[in-house]
């Protein structure tokens, strides 16, 4: 839109795959949502920096249900959301993750069962000969591993539009939220650095810069950004086509399949939390480390045509940077706040592309009555977890 609207029924502030996502969703209800990004484009900040994968393999149940709704979407997009003019590009060729060390063969065995019971029965726990059996590129070194042959990648930026364009929402870019408007307890309008629209019900679906919308409405929320960077390598002949996710279990390295090469990423949970931010520095030292096979991170620890690569020396990358947007307990934060018609939609901690479109649909039934259980609500208690690395 040219000019914003001067009413709304339901404003998404946001315009990564979460805001359209929830668009979707609210469109779906009945709902006609308007979407503020303060970019000039739509899914220009944390979404496309993402890895652009989905998989079934949690250390909870609550995540594995919420994702399992979202993989129903992607496997049947055009068909819910009734158009084709974004094509995910899907590729189903699942996530293998593997480990050295007998330690982490007993502990991934533990987290199969666990899996297991919770209905997820189609992830198996395979031995070092059958890892290499079925995927000759992995090292001799890997003892197990488990796998899941239905997780699988797609292109964030496809779903997001394709997400966005399903809703028909009114899409408003270069507009910057600057504050609330509220009035008995209650949001009676947002203002932005193009002028207020009057609503009753707004969406925080701003990612990394969400805490900073929310405490325009005095709201303090249990999030910090932490930043994650990518290795984007166009071409790489040693990559198979059709590997899965692979992923160092051990050290949270991992990589996949991408363009005629493959994305690098290792979430080190060393990273400090930094302030959110529109810039988001890449640093150098973040390749090497991924890809010098002399680091104790580097991905030829477990698959080694890594170092052939490495040693040609050839190969082109680039390095791409977001911040993930973490929860006490990695879980995302979907619901009601404390300020009557004020939602949150984010908190999904590096989890976003898999699990927004299940959490844009929990919020919606939550925002219109048709639901009232959600283990995402804001303000809930945070209990200890078992550490997930992706």
């Amino acid at each position: 839109m040219r000019a914003i609207p001067p009413t709304a029924e339901l404003v998404i502030i946001g315009g990564g795959v979460v805001g359209a996502a929830t668009a979707f969703y609210a469109a779906r209800a009945g709902l006609r949502p308007v979407i503020l990004e303060a970019r000039p484009r739509l899914c220009t900040l944390t979404t496309p920096a993402s890895t652009g994968a989905f998989r079934l393999q949690f250390d909870n149940e609550e995540e594995t249900r919420l994702v399992g709704r979202s993989a129903y979407l992607f496997n049947n997009f055009a068909e819910i959301t009734g158009q084709t003019g974004y094509d995910l590009g899907l590729r189903v060729q699942g996530y293998l993750w593997l480990t050295t060390e007998e330690e982490g063969r007993e502990r991934q065995r533990r987290l199969v069962a666990r899996q297991h019971a919770w209905g997820q029965t189609d992830i198996e726990m395979l031995d070092g000969d059958e890892v290499r059996r079925r995927f000759p590129y992995v090292g001799p070194d890997v003892i197990g591993g488990r796998f899941r042959a239905g997780d699988g990648f797609l292109d964030p930026k496809a779903l997001t539009l394709g997400l966005a364009r399903a809703s028909g929402a009114v899409i408003c870019t270069d507009t910057q939220v600057l504050g609330f408007k509220i009035g008995a307890g209650r949001v009676r309008a947002v203002e932005t650095a193009r002028g207020r629209i009057e609503t009753e019900r707004a969406v925080i679906a701003a990612g990394p810069l969400s805490g900073v919308v929310a405490a325009f409405a005095g709201l303090d929320l249990p999030l910090q950004t932490v930043v994650r960077q990518k290795v984007v390598m166009p071409e790489v002949p040693e990559v198979p086509a059709q590997a899965p996710m692979t992923i160092d279990d051990d050290t949270g390295a991992h990589w996949r399949p991408a363009l005629r090469g493959a994305y690098l990423l290792y979430t080190d949970p060393e990273t400090p939390p930094t302030p959110p931010a529109q810039d988001v520095p890449t640093d150098h030292r973040f390749a090497f480390r991924l890809l010098d096979p002399a680091s104790p991170v580097s991905v030829a620890r477990v698959t080694p045509f890594w170092r052939d690569v490495w040693q040609r020396a050839s190969a082109h990358w680039l390095l791409q940077a977001g911040q993930y947007t973490m929860t006490p307990n990695r879980r995302p934060l979907i619901g009601a706040t404390a300020v009557e018609g004020l939602f949150l939609n984010t908190g999904y901690s590096g989890h976003g592309i898999m699990g927004s479109p299940a959490g844009s649909e929990l919020l919606i039934d939550v925002m219109t009555g048709r639901r009232r259980e959600n283990p995402f609500r804001p303000g809930r208690a945070f209990l200890p977890r078992e550490h997930d690395r992706l």
